[in-house]
């Protein structure tokens, strides 16, 4: 069950193609001692709404190249620096993150920062589609898979892998909050969403959490950003750029607000992050008590995380649908993005004070 990660790719040997100036890399990672192989150029890897990512051969060997994506980019997103400083430490304890083995954030190379990571392939499932071969039974293991590599990796010991002083968790519930609200009142297109997502805030005012002791957190962990190897298991989890620490229960909070269930409201289909929708996948009440079993703690407050997850997620799509509009990011399907990040915010207001 093992497949390229490379499902679908464009080739770049110039200057200045899909956003890469090869030969400016080459000569920045000469200076470092890496020799970046000119002739096989950069592949551009496919997936995900944002980062760029490009394969390539350096002192012999495949490697990844990543860089944030083009044009104005959101405070503390697409952050390169902060992602090379997590995984150029975190597969001491945590072997599904891939290693980061260079950082460039000279902005005369290539305008932005980027970084060189362990290049790994596997099988990876986009979207709300599963491959043929998969049956309930093994949509149950992923399922299973998925808790069991929240938890490892918020067992990480984080002093001792050298992120003892990552993030900043106190005061993290607030401050993540009043940003997502902010940014929310930024992007909402008309009264009736502004309002919602002004109702969704007061309402976590007034639900605040009581903190569990902070943990590593990855920010956007979901099925998309994983990797697959035999039986279902997760090897590997990409796109780091948002890591932090903060409460775990905001990680297990972000990957519920993708996993859909066959009852949910139209938006939450549309949504088509991930095939939780399908036969043997564990239902969100089902993930939160796994969850719970393996890490052995306390689970009282995720439903009021979920709501600030949901709340992120449909301002996300917001946000993304504005870029649209001005030109920076996306293609047509970005058209629809606007109704989807009112909907979820709907659906926001609706999950109040109601279960998983």
């Amino acid at each position: 069950m093992t497949s390229s990660v490379v499902d679908e790719a464009r080739s770049s040997d110039g200057r200045g193609a899909f956003g890469l100036d090869v030969e400016a890399v080459a000569l920045h990672l000469a200076q470092h001692g890496i020799e970046l192989d000119r002739a096989a150029g950069a592949i551009q890897l496919s997936g995900g709404l944002s980062n760029l990512n490009y394969l390539v051969r350096v002192n012999g060997e495949k490697a990844v190249l990543r860089r944030p994506p083009m044009g104005d980019l959101p405070p503390g997103a697409h952050d390169m620096v902060r992602e090379h400083r997590v995984l150029s430490r975190l597969g001491e304890a945590f072997p599904q993150a891939p290693r980061s083995f260079h950082l460039c954030d000279e902005l005369s190379v290539i305008g932005v920062p980027f970084q060189l990571l362990e290049y790994r392939s596997g099988l990876s499932i986009r979207g709300d589609k599963l491959p043929p071969e998969f049956d309930a039974q093994m949509c149950n293991a992923l399922s299973i898979s998925l808790v069991e590599t929240l938890a490892a990796l918020h067992a990480v010991d984080a002093e001792a892998v050298g992120l003892g002083d990552f993030g900043r968790p106190e005061g993290f519930f607030a401050r993540t909050t009043a940003g997502w609200m902010r940014r929310g009142a930024a992007v909402a297109q008309d009264d009736s969403t502004l309002k919602a997502i002004e109702k969704i805030g007061t309402w976590l005012e007034r639900k605040q959490p009581e903190a569990l002791p902070p943990t590593l957190l990855h920010s956007d962990f979901k099925l998309d950003n994983c990797m697959l190897g035999e039986n279902c298991r997760i090897t590997t989890v990409l796109d780091w750029d948002m890591g932090t620490r903060g409460d775990p229960l905001m990680d297990l909070a972000t990957l519920l607000s993708y996993w859909t269930e066959p009852a949910d409201p139209e938006c939450m289909h549309l949504l088509a992050q991930m095939p939780t929708a399908n036969p043997g996948f564990l239902s969100r009440a089902q993930v939160a008590d796994a969850y719970a079993r393996a890490t052995g703690r306390p689970i009282d407050d995720l439903p009021v995380w979920r709501i600030l997850a949901m709340l992120k997620l449909g301002v996300v799509f917001l946000q993304l649908h504005r870029n649209w509009v001005n030109g920076i990011a996306g293609d047509d399907a970005y058209a629809g993005f606007a109704r989807l990040g009112a909907d979820l915010i709907d659906f926001t207001l609706a999950s109040l004070d109601q279960p998983l």
